[in-house]
């Protein structure tokens, strides 16, 4: 057998060959397949990470504000809520916008009824948020109750990785602290 046709398949087998023995796109076609994953799980990583370290930040900044209002000094200054937020906004160095911090402060009537929850939040036509927080530094002896919030901007991972919490698509981070004045 041999013509026109025979010569054409042979000539098709040996490119086909040459094609399956040749190494030259391997890499690219490999880091074509692995890179998205990769990149996916490094996005997921970084958001991860920034989350948590938002969240230990707010945790120090929410141990060193109440500090003030248990050592009396809130009281003896008279310092009012605007005046508090903005001494809480001095302590942010970094990751934090002053007017999106949320900060409630409340009396409690014993250790058990000392509300730490995560509160539900209410917007506004416009989406900012409406609730209407407290703020009552006690006296001498009081328990009181401060919970320091922010709505943090999540960004929606691929592979679906979210780590919102609220129905806007952001996560609401919260640090609370339950103290009795001193004396």
């Amino acid at each position: 057998m041999t013509g026109p046709g025979v010569a054409t398949t042979m000539r098709r087998r040996n490119r086909c060959a040459a094609f399956a023995r040749d190494s030259r796109g391997a890499t690219a076609v490999e880091f074509a397949l692995v890179a998205p994953p990769f990149l996916a799980l490094v996005i997921a990583l970084i958001q991860t990470f920034l989350v948590f370290f938002a969240q230990q930040t707010l945790e120090s900044i929410v141990r060193q504000s109440a500090r003030l209002v248990m050592t009396g000094q809130v009281q003896s200054a008279n310092m009012t809520q605007a005046v508090f937020k903005q001494k809480v906004c001095d302590q942010i160095v970094i990751l934090f916008n002053c007017s999106g911090l949320m900060v409630d402060m409340q009396v409690a009537t014993s250790w058990t009824s000392a509300n730490t929850a995560l509160p539900t939040l209410t917007y506004d036509g416009s989406g900012t948020v409406s609730n209407v927080w407290q703020y009552n530094p006690g006296v001498p002896g009081d328990i009181v109750v401060l919970r320091i919030m922010y709505e943090w901007p999540v960004v929606l991972g691929p592979l679906g990785f979210n780590l919102s919490n609220l129905s806007d698509g952001n996560r609401l981070i919260m640090s609370s602290a339950a103290f009795q004045n001193e004396p």
